[in-house]
Formats: C-alpha cells, sequence, structure tokens
C-alpha cells in the first residue's frame, strides 16, 4: 500500500474525528453537531465553505492554479435509528442512533484528505468536498442537488467511496454500470365485500382476490422481464381482517421492488398495475396500486470508473482491487449525482469484524447491524486514495 506519509502521521487526528462522529451520531436532516465539526475543520484549514444546502448539507471548495476542471467528493454524515450494542469508549451516546453504516468513517477519511490537499495543493483546478446528508432514506443527494449543488459548484465528475464488511481491509472494488439498485416500494388495496366465512357467497372475498393477485405478480419475474434482467419482487406484507369468522371488506398487499434499469422498473410497474386491475375484475373486486419510487439505480460510467479504478491500484496494489465487484441490490442516493454528472461510486474493505478486539456487541460487524464499527485502519487509506484520484484528475501541467 502506497499510503501518503503525512496522512499516516495524521491518522491518530482522523480516527479521533471518526471516533467523536461515532458517539455523537444523527439521523437524517439531523446533522447539526456533525457538520458543524465538519465546517469548523474545512474553515480551520482554509478550504471555502458553504452550508444549508440539503438543508444540514456542507460544500467545502478548495481551488489552485487556472485550471478549469473540477472534481466532486462525496461523503456521507448521517445515523441510522437503532440501538447499539458496542460498549466500547466511542460507543453511541444517544438512544437508539447509530452510526450502522460507516458513514463516520466516510466523513473522516474525505476530511483527512481535505486537510491534506489543502496544505500541500498538488493539483491545478477545483476540489469540491460534498458532505451530504439524510443518506438513509432520506434523499439527502436529491435534496442538495435541488438546492443547486451542481449548479453553484459544477464539477466534471463526481466520486463516492463506501466501506464494506466481508471485503479484506486494504482491498477496493468498484466495477462499470449498475453497482446498486434502485428501491421501490409498492401497496395494493383490494376491495369486496364483507360476508361471514360460513356464507362466503354473500360476499365478495378481497382476501382470496389478494393472494392471486401476490401470486401473479411473480409471473412478471419469469414471464414478462427478460431472464438476463435481474430483479427482486417482494411481497412483504399482506394485512386483512380481525376475525376468524369475517371475510373482511379490504385486503391490502405491500412489497418493495429492485431493479438495476429504469427500463426494467418501468416494466415491473406497468405489469403490476395491469395484473392487479385485471385480477380484481376476474373476482369482482377493484384493486388500487400505489407505486412509490424511492432512489434509482446506481449506474457508474465507464470512463470515470476506470480511472478511478486504476488510482486503486496504485495506491493497493493490483492484486487488492476488484475491478467487477459484484453488484448488490442495496440502495444508494449517490445514485441521484451520477444521474446529473459522471462518476463512480467505489468500496473500500472494512474486513470481517476482527478489529473490534473489545467491547462490541453480540452480532457481526456487517452494515446496519448493531454491532457494527467502521475499521480504523482503513482511514489512511481512504484518504490517501482520495487525494490521489484528486491529484490526477486535475494533474498539474
Amino acid at each position: 500500500m502506497q499510503i501518503i506519509p503525512e496522512i499516516a502521521q495524521s491518522h491518530d487526528e482522523i480516527e479521533a474525528i471518526r471516533r467523536d462522529i461515532h458517539a455523537h451520531p444523527e439521523l437524517c436532516y439531523e446533522e447539526e453537531r456533525t457538520a458543524d465539526l465538519v465546517a469548523q475543520k474545512l474553515e480551520s484549514w482554509d478550504i471555502e465553505v458553504t452550508r444549508g444546502l440539503g438543508k444540514t448539507g456542507v460544500v467545502g471548495v478548495l481551488r489552485r492554479g487556472t485550471g478549469k476542471r473540477a472534481i466532486g467528493l462525496r461523503a456521507d454524515m448521517d445515523a441510522l435509528p437503532i440501538p447499539e450494542l458496542n460498549t466500547f469508549a466511542h460507543a453511541s451516546q444517544h438512544k437508539n442512533k447509530m452510526h450502522a453504516c460507516g458513514h463516520d468513517g466516510h466523513t473522516a477519511m474525505l476530511l483527512g484528505a481535505a486537510k491534506y490537499l489543502a496544505q500541500h495543493r498538488h493539483f491545478d483546478g477545483t476540489v469540491v468536498f460534498i458532505f451530504q446528508p439524510a443518506e438513509e432514506g432520506g434523499g439527502g443527494a436529491k435534496a442538495m442537488i435541488g438546492d443547486g449543488l451542481f449548479t453553484r459548484f459544477p464539477v466534471d465528475a463526481v466520486f463516492a467511496l463506501h466501506n464494506w464488511p466481508g471485503m479484506p481491509a486494504g482491498n477496493f472494488g468498484a466495477r462499470v454500470g449498475a453497482t446498486q439498485a434502485s428501491s421501490n416500494e409498492f401497496e395494493i388495496r383490494i376491495k369486496g365485500v364483507g360476508s361471514h366465512a360460513a356464507i362466503p357467497h354473500d360476499g365478495i372475498d378481497p382476501v382470496f382476490t389478494a393472494m392471486q393477485i401476490g401470486t401473479g405478480l411473480q409471473s412478471i419475474m419469469t414471464r414478462n422481464k427478460r431472464p438476463i434482467d435481474a430483479a427482486v419482487l417482494s411481497v412483504t406484507q399482506i394485512r386483512a381482517g380481525h376475525a376468524l369468522n369475517v371475510i373482511p371488506d379490504e385486503a391490502t398487499l405491500a412489497g418493495t421492488v429492485r431493479t438495476f434499469s429504469v427500463d426494467v422498473l418501468d416494466l415491473i410497474e406497468t405489469r403490476m398495475k395491469e395484473i392487479a386491475a385485471a385480477t380484481a375484475t376476474a373476482y369482482r373486486c377493484t384493486a388500487e396500486v400505489s407505486f412509490v419510487r424511492n432512489y434509482p439505480p446506481t449506474v457508474n460510467t465507464e470512463s470515470e470508473t476506470r480511472f478511478a479504478l486504476g488510482v486503486m491500484q496504485e495506491v493497493a496494489g493490483t492484486e487488492y482491487v476488484d475491478t467487477d465487484v459484484d453488484p448488490t441490490m442495496g440502495a444508494e442516493d449517490f445514485s441521484y449525482m451520477l444521474m446529473e454528472r459522471p462518476g463512480c461510486y467505489a468500496y473500500i474493505g472494512n474486513g470481517t469484524g476482527g478489529h473490534r478486539e473489545h467491547g462490541h456487541g453480540i452480532g457481526p460487524c456487517m452494515l446496519h447491524n448493531s454491532s457494527y464499527d467502521f475499521n480504523d485502519e482503513v482511514l489512511s487509506l481512504g484518504a490517501t486514495y482520495w487525494v490521489r484520484l484528486v491529484e490526477k484528475f486535475l494533474k498539474q501541467a
């Protein structure tokens, strides 16, 4: 690994920032203390700071030379609404709030890179440091864009880095194309006519109809979309009735849909509505479908991803970089930024949990787990990657 010596010397400072943020988690759009910390650090390094994009977002701008190119680097800041089981010294001080996805580490790594770049400035152009709120379901990236992120701070490309448990510490990974799925949810409300369960012919059974619709929806996966197009349609809730001997007036199906492309998502939504309506009609019911699109697919552009992978290989070594990392059906709102600008969403290994030697909870060190903790061993490596990415993207003449 080619960690920059000055960053290695600053490791304790970066770690202290990370652990301070971990101990004081804030949920989406509540990241006031975290934003204060980020802004104060950036200002102390003479980086221009703008606050309030996406409510609690922070943008730092660093310029050098006469270069016209600009690069955006994004880190997310929010925590999750879950209790922490860890008992180490930097565990959450706030009940039912926890940095269980490593956003504390993402923020600290980018701050470590910002400090180095501000002090050394071996580049020609503009660096835009994007500290984003509300990634965990709040659409913070979309909110920042709506507040003029890329019109006020135009960039030629934008990059993000997320820790990945199970990937060995010291490793990186990325892939060209879709790397995370879209996240969507649906609810189908079936209306019939209630009756006594002993005389079902006097009513119109919405429960039976819901069962037929639920089964029919799976035909979309096997008979409508192409087999090579990955997608998941899961009915996760069936709600109906209160008494065992009463057929209710209504029944509801709800669940989630995940896809790697908008075209496949369009197909699934259209067919869901058609199947629900036609099936309900066949059984003399009516069906109302609510389909909510949350995060779009996260799709890495080829040129920027190849470029980022090359930087990873220079920093970590070719054998420690997965150039075609498996995509995941998880979702990420960095997708909104990639819809506006080319770029790459990449991964840095968080290890298998062995870094938690003392005081951790009973669960594995996986994302969104109450026993998770970011691996501080990779802070300097992540910060070095950011610096080298900037220096190569904004290469001095």
